[in-house]
């Protein structure tokens, strides 16, 4: 931003300080004169004086006594080099100790100009016990981790999504170079394997628009049921799951809060779909219970499937992360489903939770604020 040229901070500082020093010494002068040179008194004018001679114990030191005007002509002048020397000692002592005092700030200031050119990797760091400007630096250090960890994220998630979306139109490049140099070559197979990988790009390309979506908040909050969209989310995916062979079980509590309900349809639909597809090959099951916990609701599914470990758990919400196989077919995802629903979370305040179950499978708790009194 560009702004008119001002005086800077450390001359308004060292202006104040010379201000109040002279503010101080004219009291002080002025102090002196009203309760000490006011009460000299003026000496007799000679006439009404006695016959020195004539008053034992009198003698010429007494006549020579300063007066009050004397007094005042030898003090002004005194007085006015006082005040010219604080209003020099002022400045001086000013400018030195506000450029002390401001050092820290023009070094945050430095340190933020470098993050602003692209050096995000530069922190400030500044020494010394608490105060102001420490708490102000430290401030600044830890908005340059989050911005820096974000700055990283959103590069590895354009990265990633590049590579997933490089996939499918390099092979819709190379079955159109076949159809071009061989038109006869074009059966049936080869327009469904179009079909399928032109599907995989819309639905690749539907879910970063999603997760840009839930990042940016862009929605408007309202009451919504989480029960309701658990028994929604639960028969869209009802067919799915008997095809695999996975029982789905909803139940709880009603459980209100505010937000999207498209987004957190999305978000249920996303968790129900991933424990459906990463299950046991037969006879595995989903459940999902809606509940109501001090200070907020909370959505959990569980799932029976393979042992996962913690550590591989705590990659599952990373954009374009599959559990422990890359899965193919219906329903396959494109590696956003959990991190469309942290994103979903985080847009509406809330926590989530993964964690791996005993026997094999997956928890995943989703806490979300509480939906206020209808009055309010």
């Amino acid at each position: 931003m560009d702004r008119p040229a001002g005086r800077s901070v450390r001359l308004k500082l060292a202006l104040s300080y010379a201000g109040f020093l002279m503010v101080a010494g004219v009291l002080l002068l002025g102090v002196v004169w009203v309760f000490l040179l006011r009460y000299v008194p003026d000496p007799p004018a000679p006439s009404s004086l006695p016959d020195m001679k004539q008053v034992p114990g009198l003698g010429v030191p007494d006549l020579k006594s300063p007066s009050r005007g004397a007094l005042l002509e030898a003090f002004a002048p005194r007085a006015a080099e006082v005040l010219v020397f604080l209003l020099a000692f002022g400045l001086l002592g000013g400018w030195l100790l506000a450029g002390r005092m401001l050092a820290p700030l023009r070094r945050i200031t430095e340190a933020t100009r470098l993050v602003a050119h692209g050096s995000l990797s530069h922190r400030i760091r500044l020494p010394g016990r608490s105060d102001e400007f420490h708490e102000l630096a430290d401030a600044f250090d830890v908005m340059f981790d989050r911005l820096e960890a974000h700055v990283s994220e959103q590069r590895r998630f354009a990265a990633n999504a590049s590579h997933e979306l490089r996939t499918p139109l390099a092979i819709t490049q190379a079955l159109l170079d076949v159809a071009r140099r061989d038109p006869e070559r074009v059966t049936g197979e080869v327009i469904d394997r179009l079909h399928v990988v032109n599907a995989r790009a819309i639905a690749l390309t539907e879910a970063l628009l999603l997760f840009s979506r839930a990042e940016q908040r862009a929605f408007a909050p309202e009451p919504v049921d989480l029960s309701l969209i658990a028994e929604e989310a639960a028969e869209t995916l009802l067919p799915f799951a008997e095809k695999r062979g996975v029982t789905v079980e909803v139940t709880g509590d009603v459980a209100e809060t505010l937000g999207s309900p498209v987004l957190l349809l999305q978000l249920t639909t996303n968790l129900v779909q991933n424990a459906v597809v990463h299950n046991l090959p037969a006879g595995g099951s989903v459940e999902v219970v809606t509940g109501v916990r001090p200070g907020g609701v909370t959505l959990t599914v569980e799932n029976t499937g393979a042992e996962l470990t913690p550590q591989a758990v705590s990659t599952l919400t990373e954009p374009f992360q599959r559990g422990t196989e890359r899965i193919r077919g219906d329903h396959a995802g494109v590696g956003l489903g959990l991190a469309i629903v942290q994103a979903i979370v985080h847009a509406h305040d809330g926590t989530l939770t993964l964690t791996p179950r005993t026997g094999g499978g997956l928890r995943v708790v989703v806490r979300l604020p509480v939906a206020p009194p209808a009055d309010q």
